[in-house]
Parts: structure tokens; C-alpha cells; sequence
């Protein structure tokens, strides 16, 4: 299988290792990129040597993730379905092209390959192992995608599948980039590579403060769009592709989870159903799910006992618990009308929760003793 790719190389300032990674890589194909991010030492010189690349110059240094862009860009014009990115500070070992390209032929669908790098080789700082962990973390949170290396920029990205406008720029581009393609549907999987870190050749332009607190912004912001659009976003889809029949037989009766957590998502969507947070009960009942290890499917379920013939009730209700504890009205003499409720939201938000509280109880204890008792006759 022929492999329609292109090595993209963004280099900022290392000359000393320059020409190893271009002599490396042109052994393997004549096909390269390079974008100059505004280097300030002898780059420009080392590139002219190697007029049969393709080479992309700033005249100002605009990051990594802006370098990654520009090429990704200029591939995309030239055709290209793939593209092998790959530093040029030398910890990257061109030889390991041939894994990427082995182990993409095996691929039946576009996917996204990142270097799984050797932490405990010798040389590795203290501060990349940290990093690895550290990133591996959130990328699953975000994801649900278990990846040993999130930090590796030696990959090879299916162009038509990754994202083609970001918000990032620099180191924590390569982040985004990663989550967002996982978000498309785009799989992600890791290839074993070596790595080389040779403190008397290698740059780091990696600044430890300013640039970990890009990436804990960024995280911050992936998280919450992971929680509160992107898991219920996928949870909806999936649940409208299954009949009634499936959904009974697969989420309610034949799930691995005990019969307590199985009530207790029935309480949790009961709950976050009669609560005051219109708008956010869809996105609160599939997040705290997702945070307590739930079934998604009865906790959506059960949010949706808020349906809009019962919506008065609930109201109706709420109001008549809460004027117990707030000493208002305990109904209003004529229509519950909006001017009521917002004259006595007190009494509304009070008895909302109250009685969110006390329904959430009963059908969760009701669908508890309702599943033991099956067990018991199922067995029978």
C-alpha cells in the first residue's frame, strides 16, 4: 500500500542538529517541508543547501502550532493525504518513519498516529516525565481516549480528518489538535519510537511557567466543552440509534453496573429533571454520569420526566412544598402565572430542590427494589 505523505519539519533555532534530522529524512523520501519559524541563527543558510525541499519562511517566530498550521496548509494544496510531522532538535530518529508507515498501511480508516517515546531512557529531564504524565491525564479526561504519549510530536496526521482552523498557536497546539481530531471520530493510536536527548545538542524553546499555564488554560476550556458539549453530544447520538427493545435489554436489564448504581442514575436524572436549571438538565445528567461512573442511558432517561405536559405539575408542586418552609402563599388564588413564580422565586427555588430531592429518593429506591425483586423471580 502506498502511503500518499509528506515530512513536515518546523525548526526555530537548531542549527546544530539542522541537518542530521533533513539528511535523515531525505533517505526516506524526497517529499519534505520545512517551515522556518523565524530562526535567528544559521537555518536559513543550512536550508539553502537542500534545494529539492520545500521550504515555508516567517520573518518572525510565531510558535509551533502556527509553523504546524502553515504546513499542514501548503500539503493540503499540494495533495498530500498525509502528513509525518517530525522535530528538528534531534531527539527524533527519522529511521522510525518506517513504523508510521507500516503501521498506518494497516489502518482500514483514516487515523491518527503519535510517537510513543521511552520515558525511562537516560537523559530524559525530569520535567518531560512530568509533562507526559501529566498531559496523558487530561487528554483521557477530555476523550475518554487512553494514549501513552500526548506530548510526542513525531506523528502522522490524516489531513482530511484533522481540524482546519484552531485557536492555538503554540506548544499547546499540539494538545488541541489531538482532542479536537478525537472529538471529529478521528481514532488515535500510538507507535513505538525511540528518543534521543542530548543536552550538549538539543534546544528547547519550551518556556516551563508562561507555557504551562497556556496548557492548563487550554485544558481548562477543553474539559468543560468535553463535559457539557461533547459527551452529551456523543451520548444523544448514540442513544437515538438504538430501538426501545435494545435499550431496554442493553442499558437497563443486561448492564455490568450493580443494581444501587443502576437506581442511583435513575435518582440523579430525577433529580436534575425537577430542578430549576432549565436549559442544563441534558448536559448536568450526562456529566455528573460520565464524573460517577452512572449508566448515561437511565440518568437521560429519567432528566426527561421534565416533559412539557408535566412541567405545570412540577411547578405547581414545587411551589406548594416550598410555601411551607418560606411562609409565603402556598398557591396562588387564581393561574400559576410568571408574575407569581417571579414574586416568589424564594418559595419556587426552595421547593424545587426539596422536592427534586425527595422524587429522586422515591424512584431511586422504587427502581432498586424493583430490580432486586426481578432478580429474585428471574432466578425462581
Amino acid at each position: 500500500m502506498i502511503i500518499n505523505y509528506a515530512v513536515l519539519i518546523p525548526t526555530y533555532n537548531n542549527e546544530k542538529t539542522l541537518s542530521r534530522v533533513l539528511d535523515g529524512v531525505l533517505s526516506y523520501t524526497q517529499e519534505v517541508i520545512v517551515v522556518n519559524d523565524g530562526s535567528t541563527d544559521r537555518t536559513t543558510e543550512i536550508l539553502a543547501r537542500y534545494p529539492q525541499i520545500e521550504v515555508i519562511t516567517f520573518t518572525q517566530n510565531k510558535g509551533k502550532g502556527k509553523a504546524l498550521q502553515e504546513g499542514f496548509r501548503v500539503a493540503r494544496t499540494k495533495g498530500y493525504q498525509y502528513v509525518l510531522t517530525i522535530d528538528s532538535d534531534g531527539q527524533h530518529f527519522p529511521e522510525d518513519i518506517a513504523h508510521f508507515l507500516t503501521a498506518i498501511a494497516q489502518e482500514p480508516t483514516l487515523t491518527l498516529l503519535v510517537g510513543n517515546r521511552d520515558m525511562t531512557v537516560e537523559g530524559v529531564p525530569r520535567k518531560s516525565s512530568f509533562g507526559h504524565k501529566f498531559s496523558n491525564f487530561w487528554f483521557h479526561l477530555e476523550t475518554g481516549v487512553r494514549l501513552p504519549d500526548t506530548q510526542s510530536g513525531y506523528r502522522l496526521y490524516p489531513l482530511e480528518g484533522i481540524p482546519k482552523r484552531y485557536f492555538t498557536g503554540k506548544f499547546e497546539f499540539e494538545i488541541e489538535v489531538l482532542v479536537r481530531s478525537s472529538w471529529r471520530g478521528v481514532p488515535i493510536k500510538s507507535v513505538p519510537i525511540r528518543v534521543l536527548y542530548d543536552p550538549q545538542e538539543r534546544v528547547s524553546h519550551f518556556r516551563p511557567v508562561r507555557d504551562f499555564v497556556r496548557i492548563s488554560l487550554l485544558n481548562t476550556v477543553l474539559v468543560l466543552i468535553a463535559f457539557f458539549y461533547i459527551k452529551p453530544r456523543d451520548f444523544l447520538r448514540k442513544f437515538q440509534k438504538k430501538s426501545f427493545r435494545a435499550f431496554l435489554k442493553e442499558d437497563l436489564l443486561e448492564t455490568k453496573l450493580s443494581d444501587s448504581k443502576k437506581a442511583f442514575s435513575i435518582a440523579l436524572g430525577v433529580f436534575f429533571g425537577i430542578s430549576p436549571l432549565w436549559g442544563l438538565q441534558t448536559a448536568l445528567t450526562i456529566t455528573f454520569s460520565v464524573l460517577l461512573g452512572l449508566n448515561k442511558s437511565l440518568a437521560f432517561l429519567a432528566s426527561n420526566i421534565s416533559i412539557p405536559p408535566i412541567i405545570p405539575v412540577i411547578v405547581w408542586s414545587s411551589l406548594k412544598v416550598g410555601g411551607f418552609f418560606v411562609g409565603g402563599d402556598l398557591l396562588p388564588k387564581g393561574e400559576i402565572t410568571q408574575e407569581f413564580v417571579k414574586a416568589h422565586l424564594m418559595q419556587y427555588l426552595i421547593g424545587s430542590f426539596l422536592l427534586a430531592t425527595l422524587m429522586a429518593s422515591l424512584l431511586g429506591g422504587a427502581t432498586y427494589l424493583f430490580l432486586k425483586k426481578s432478580k429474585r423471580l428471574s432466578i425462581k
